[in-house]
């Protein structure tokens, strides 16, 4: 297959290569036992250490050397640290704390948290031992906690700095009148942060590359503008999402040529008289979404009654029921269909803004071609560009704040860039989609350090799909080998804060600080994982998997409070081992 790279796109500029970064591993990674340095600390024979050392201590080094065979330099793969290795300890070595063990089983065997099903896991990044295990290699449904899969493993194998590429191609150049005689085309590839207009924060927008544009000293296109999304195949919805998720911003396609979160803002406000209707609006500048009123005034102080509904196939909104004169206004988030094209009459609306006459029409393109007919950049003249955020920052986004569609970005842009990390697909058969790619390349990553991944279902990025399954056991160690990579620094940066900001803002208020980790809710299932660092400064790994819990809220507490005991057992091992043994 003809492989038109991204970094086709970044040869043109700088990419800092996290090995010429300076990373000062914690004391907790790098007393990790590793194969490495676990020979140097024995007297073992010449032979072992021969097989030690063909066997390689860094994992992913294996996977930069087999991502690098086709010659592709889409991005930086991170470099391990040497000192440090992603191989965890062996899962079936468990040394439990009889305190810690005490603590947190009078609570798991409890009739409060009876009423679901628990899975706990804990790690001691001192030593590495498991010290406490509930249902540890069981399968749950992870929710969002799948997020620390992938962007841990992007994170580590395409780097921090790697950044995405978003290009406008002609196929000709503009004449000395400025006249391009054709298409443009508006290729994207899977920046999640392009958006529209400028911002203060955010150049990465098609408002920019009309700026561009006329910079070149181009003013009219004869032509179609095309947003392409064809760089990214497979499908743009996760394996197990439900329908009705998807009419909502969180469930908004993954495209290579995504726009504005693929979401738009519907909002409802208050009619001046009864006999009038309520107005309601849309963020949609363009009228690409179609909205429908059917919402009948009420009188002053009467309750809301109000519905909303979008196909999962179009930009048909209808919004009924009943709205109070005088109440204060109410708004939605929905996503948005086929975003390539609503980029690509953005980016029309964008040109004409600036002076550039569009003669054609605003058309969208994806890879449901032919493999032959597909857009190819080569032999095109990219006349205009802009670059994304780095990864790095798109990360913690994601993590903060549980993005999801920004992790199916992360997954699909895994699978393109480090397909050649897989054995090579069958050819006879149907294509091998991004995301699916991507997929696999997160189990081949846990493989190689060591973590049991041939029994975990992973169908997404984000942790939508009702069809993922992971083990706490899993969890913690990625947390684990993550850590003693040189992208565990900014990974854990990327996690909320206890009682400070993102999706723990307000939670834990009572380990402010001491915990970063990734939350998780879907429907009767919630999680918590990430690290709890004791009053002694040990940091632990953990991960709280919730499955099957029908009280509202209720399993949200009930996380929190075993978090809480769980770092006062911890307290009570800390006692215990500085007490004089007799």
């Amino acid at each position: 297959m003809s492989y038109s790279r991204a970094a086709e796109q970044i040869n043109s500029f700088p990419i800092p290569n996290n090995a010429d970064q300076s990373y000062d591993s914690t004391d907790e990674a790098r007393a990790q036992t590793t194969p490495c340095t676990w020979i140097s600390q024995g007297r073992v024979s010449l032979l072992l250490l021969l097989i030690a050392l063909s066997l390689s201590c860094t994992p992913n080094q294996a996977l930069k050397e087999r991502g690098n065979e086709r010659g592709e330099t889409t991005g930086p793969v991170t470099p391990v640290d040497q000192s440090a290795s992603l191989q965890p300890s062996s899962a079936s070595s468990v040394h439990h704390d009889p305190n810690l063990t005490r603590i947190l089983d009078t609570l798991l065997d409890s009739q409060e948290f009876g009423a679901a099903r628990w899975g706990v896991a804990i790690i001691s990044l001192r030593d590495g031992k498991l010290i406490y295990q509930r249902n540890g290699d069981k399968l749950f449904t992870p929710a969002s906690n799948m997020k620390i899969y992938t962007t841990a493993v992007a994170l580590d194998l395409l780097g921090a700095e790697y950044r995405w590429r978003t290009s406008v191609y002609s196929e000709v150049e503009p004449d000395a009148n400025g006249i391009i005689r054709g298409d443009l085309v508006l290729y994207g590839r899977g920046a999640p942060d392009l958006q529209s207009a400028n911002t203060k924060d955010n150049t990465n927008s098609l408002e920019e590359l009309a700026l561009a544009l006329v910079k070149r000293g181009i003013k009219r296109v004869e032509g179609n503008v095309i947003g392409d999304e064809s760089y990214f195949r497979g499908d743009s919805l996760g394996e197990g999402w439900q329908w009705n998720d998807l009419q909502w911003y969180f469930g908004a396609e993954a495209s290579a040529l995504s726009i504005n979160g693929n979401s738009t803002d519907i909002s409802i406000s208050s009619a001046v008289e009864q006999a009038e209707k309520p107005t309601v609006t849309t963020s949609d500048e363009d009228n690409y979404v179609q909205v429908t009123n059917n919402i009948a005034t009420v009188e002053r102080g009467a309750k809301y009654r109000i519905g909303v509904h979008k196909g999962p196939s179009d930009n048909n909104v209808v919004v009924w029921g009943d709205f109070p004169l005088g109440a204060r206004g109410y708004g939605v988030n929905l996503s948005v269909h086929r975003p390539a094209l609503w980029a690509s009459r953005q980016f029309v609306r964008e040109m004409k803004a600036h002076g550039i006459t569009v003669d054609g029409e605003a058309n969208s393109r994806d890879w449901h071609t032919p493999e032959k007919e597909r857009f190819n950049p080569e032999g095109w003249r990219e006349v205009a560009f802009v670059l994304g955020k780095p990864l790095g920052e798109i990360v913690k986004i994601t993590n903060k704040h549980s993005v999801n569609l920004y992790s199916e970005l992360l997954l699909r842009t895994l699978g393109r860039e480090r397909e050649a990390l897989l054995p090579v697909h069958d050819a006879s058969g149907p294509e091998r989609g991004d995301e699916v790619s991507g997929a696999e390349v997160v189990r081949l990553w846990l493989s190689r350090a060591g973590i049991k991944s041939g029994n975990l279902a992973i169908h997404d990025g984000s942790g939508l799909s009702r069809l993922d399954l992971v083990t706490p056991e899993a969890t913690a160690k990625l947390l684990q080998a993550i850590r003693a990579t040189h992208s565990g620094e900014i990974f854990t940066s990327s996690l909320p804060i206890a009682s400070t900001d993102g999706t723990l803002q307000g939670r834990l208020n009572r380990l402010s600080g001491r915990v970063v980790a990734k939350t998780g809710a879907l429907t009767y299932d919630n999680a918590l994982s990430g690290y709890l660092t004791a009053t002694d400064g040990q940091v632990y790994a953990f991960s709280v998997i919730c499955n099957d819990s029908v009280a509202l809220g209720g399993a949200v507490r009930l996380i929190d409070r075993l978090t809480e005991a769980l770092a006062d057992g911890l307290e009570n091992r800390q006692t215990a081992e500085k007490r004089p043994k007799s």
